[in-house]
């Protein structure tokens, strides 16, 4: 009896132990492909406080809100599943369609920074007469849902960037995985909207602050900080999130040359970050880290400097005949 209880008790032994390495590695996979997805984060976090912008302060954190929920039923509900049923039965179309993504963000990186240069030329091809809003609640409804078409395809792209980073192996860890990327990123990036939106208000009220000794004094200066440093740091934020867009998506197209191009691309991008690193051995990775997103950045400007007018002069009009030949 005694014996069969020692073997029992090392039977759930190895089972747990089992179970401790399946969620160090489901944990480990969640971190480095979060780590993978972080510049498509960056530019969500830029992108979504434009959204409540022109708002009243007591509807900021709820349309916040709103925009969360929606991001997040559109990775778990519709990208987890497209995601996982790509992964098991057409794996070799996640790195065309992945390229395909990396393309989009080059696009519209690469035209965030021809609006910053030349900004009555930029989105024209996209200027479309909006219908007006009768109330304060349609306008409202129709920001969120704006906010949440343009989630799903920075979602999209997150999702497929942690699908290529999780090897193959068992779908469940595979789904596991996905979701938790998609449930951390989404309370993360959304945390960080909700602070951002509400740091001005938080800067007034501790600007008005009427405590009169030493502290309460740091207080208002605190809260005045606050108050004029938020534009500042949005623009920063804004300037980040167009730079993460270009650097992400040339990383994936160089990735997707390398994988079907010449292998010379390839030689030649690991032969520069690897003499770079040399010159300076003690900062090796950040120099040649450094060295290849440089080199994505360019790839990124290139394809989108391609994308803009393709899209300009042979997608928007195909578009529009499109939806003009569509019955009213």
């Amino acid at each position: 009896m005694s014996a069969g209880l020692i073997g029992l008790l090392d039977d759930i032994a190895a089972i747990a132990k089992v179970a401790a390495a399946s969620l160090d590695d489901v944990a480990g996979q969640t971190a480095k492909a979060g780590a993978k997805a972080a510049g498509v984060v960056i530019d969500d976090a830029a992108v979504t406080p434009n959204y409540v912008i022109g708002f009243a302060s007591k509807r900021e954190l709820p349309i916040v809100g709103k925009i969360a929920v929606g991001s997040l039923r559109n990775k778990l509900l519709i990208l987890l599943p497209i995601a996982l049923l790509l992964g098991y039965f057409l794996p070799a179309a996640v790195t065309p369609l992945l390229m395909l993504g990396g393309a989009f963000l080059c696009y519209e990186g690469t035209e965030k920074v021809l609006e910053a240069v030349m900004p009555h030329d930029a989105r024209h091809h996209e200027a479309q007469p909006q219908p007006i809003a009768l109330n304060a609640r349609s306008v409202e409804d129709e920001k969120v849902a704006s906010a949440i078409k343009t989630d799903f395809i920075l979602s999209a792209e997150i999702m497929a960037i942690t699908l290529a980073a999780v090897p193959a192996g068992s779908i469940w860890t595979q789904a596991l995985v996905l979701a938790l990327v998609a449930i951390f990123i989404t309370v993360g990036v959304y945390g960080v909207v909700a602070l951002i939106v509400k740091a001005d208000d938080v800067g007034l009220a501790l600007a008005r602050y009427d405590g009169a000794s030493l502290i309460g004094g740091a207080i208002r200066l605190l809260g005045r900080a606050l108050v004029r440093g938020m534009p500042v740091f949005l623009a920063v934020l804004s300037t980040l999130g167009t730079a993460a867009m270009i650097w992400v998506g040339g990383g994936i197209i160089l990735h997707g040359i390398e994988q079907y191009g010449p292998p010379m691309v390839g030689h030649t991008v690991h032969a520069a970050t690897e003499a770079a690193a040399h010159l300076l051995p003690s900062i090796a990775g950040t120099v040649g880290w450094a060295v290849e997103a440089a080199i994505s950045g360019v790839i990124g400007l290139l394809v989108g400097a391609v994308a803009i007018p393709a899209v300009t002069y042979g997608l928007s009009p195909l578009w529009k005949r499109l939806k003009r030949s569509q019955p009213t």
